[in-house]
């Protein structure tokens, strides 16, 4: 299966993303399944993200959206993400407070018809007790039942990981 989703992903993207996947712990897959094959994916990683210097949220990170480029424009990305957001809303064991993603500029426009919203303020990553500024980046949030109050302008800061920090 996850060579099929692997291939889907290296289609979409143009590169093959075999190394980027594995640096995600624990990933969740949402799949949309058109004529038997797999046509739209993402999946989501728990990651902690923090506020204005708040306690860090648990998270629902969304990675590696994508839409085989025959099925574009079909509303598969649109089900997929609106289940993935569902999936996490309710996932009573992981109380996940947050959603978000690093958005391309083509896919903006999606995240924004369903709801996820421009984080404005600065970013940067927590590395030990550094913080590295990631000005350079954007990432969009989608708020949760558990979500609490929250202003975009704000900053925000993640956890340093391996790969692409956002």
């Amino acid at each position: 299966m996850l060579d099929r989703i692997l291939e889907l992903c290296g289609r979409a993207y143009g590169e093959d993303l075999r190394e980027c996947f594995r640096t995600f712990a624990d990933p969740v897959h949402v799949l949309a399944v058109a004529d038997g094959i797999i046509v739209s994916h993402a999946l989501w990683i728990t990651r902690w993200l923090a506020p204005a210097g708040a306690a860090p949220l648990r998270t629902a990170y969304v990675e590696a959206v994508a839409t085989d480029p025959a099925w574009q424009r079909q509303g598969f990305a649109s089900a997929v993400l609106r289940r993935l957001v569902r999936e996490v809303a309710r996932l009573e064991l992981a109380r996940f407070e947050l959603a978000a993603l690093c958005p391309s500029e083509d896919g903006r426009p999606l995240y924004t018809r369903l709801g996820w919203e421009t984080w404005t303020g600065p970013l940067s990553i927590r590395r030990g007790s550094s913080l590295i500024d990631t000005s350079d980046e954007s990432i969009m949030i989608h708020r949760l039942p558990m979500t609490p109050p929250l202003r975009l302008s704000d900053s925000m800061s993640a956890e340093w990981r391996p790969g692409e920090m956002w």
